[in-house]
């Protein structure tokens, strides 16, 4: 899965024979990973839609980590990537810029209580585990500040992510914050936990969106816009009752699950259609724009320390190629 503060890693000889270098490349190279607003992307894959607009383009599946790993490396020409990982990705070294919105988290990130914790105020005083530094904390202080309450109100667990659904059964914490299928899981390992916070009560504190290079966005404009053009198309897709079938069968296969288990996984993830992307895209203060929410990450990352320089968000977005479409 997606998010947090990133170390990228030094890339072996295995991994340059993998994947070569965009700049040698005929194809465009897109790293995508599990995540429904990114697993979106296969409907236009799996229909041939690419093929159809003219666009030589490779998505190539990893997990969320070394997705990120593969573009500061220069392995692929572009990612998927939250609002909040590109600031870490930019802050060390890899320019890039956001030409599309995906969507935003609407549920999928959660804050789950153990069994007897109803709402997020009865965690004063209780242990909660979390990855600190990751998204995951900063949704967590979202939601202590929302109903009154301050970080030091709790003890912070560092817990890695994919714990955090153990770290619950085994009542090591009171609750933990994860996204999924990590706090699905969580939900289902110990009944009677609850959601008591989530992503849908913060709409845009995390967004989610594809991001190229600086260089390959100024090779190949035509072709990056009409990858963003098929985006939009896609989302139009999805968002057709008539097509929910087929659409629910097409991602729930890239990811191993059955159709049933993925529908409520798309749920937790509002797509967003050009329209309301664009307006997103307007510069403006709070979670409304993406700009301003990223503002938002960018505080927590300098006061968390994942970096120390304050980004210039306004260097990180290129929402050109959408305000063109017709």
């Amino acid at each position: 899965m997606k998010k947090g503060t990133r170390l990228f890693l030094i890339v072996g000889c295995a991994f340059s024979l993998l994947f070569a270098s965009p700049s040698l490349a005929a194809k465009l190279k897109i790293g995508y990973s599990d995540w429904p607003g990114w697993v979106a992307w296969e409907v236009g894959i799996q229909k041939g839609w690419f093929k159809k607009a003219g666009v030589d383009v490779e998505f190539i599946w990893f997990e969320y980590v070394p997705s990120m790993d593969a573009f500061a490396a220069s392995k692929v020409d572009a990612v998927c990537m939250t609002n909040g990982d590109a600031l870490v990705t930019g802050a060390t070294g890899k320019a890039c810029k956001g030409i599309l919105i995906n969507d935003y988290s609407n549920g999928n990130d959660m804050v789950v209580g153990r069994p007897g914790i109803r709402k997020i105020t009865q965690l004063k005083g209780k242990k909660v585990g979390v990855e600190l530094g990751f998204v995951s904390h900063l949704l967590l202080l979202k939601g202590l500040e929302a109903n009154g309450l301050k970080e030091s109100d709790v003890t912070l667990i560092n817990m890695p992510t994919h714990e955090t659904p153990q770290g619950l059964a085994s009542k090591q914490v009171d609750a933990i914050v994860a996204w999924q299928p990590n706090s699905g899981q969580a939900l289902k390992t110990v009944p009677g936990s609850r959601p008591i916070f989530t992503s849908a009560n913060a709409p845009g504190i995390i967004y989610d969106l594809l991001y190229v290079s600086n260089e390959s966005l100024a090779a190949n404009r035509e072709d990056w816009q009409k990858i963003v053009k098929i985006w939009y198309d896609i989302v139009d897709y999805i968002k057709d009752d008539s097509n929910r079938e087929e659409v629910l069968k097409i991602l729930s296969a890239r990811v191993g699950l059955t159709p049933e288990d993925y529908a409520p996984l798309l749920e937790g993830t509002y797509l967003l259609t050009a329209e309301q992307a664009k307006k997103r895209f307007a510069k403006a203060k709070g979670l409304d724009s993406v700009y301003g929410s990223s503002e938002v990450v960018n505080t927590f990352n300098v006061d968390n320390k994942v970096y120390e320089k304050s980004q210039d968000i306004d260097t990180y977005f290129d929402p050109s190629l959408i305000m063109e479409l017709k």
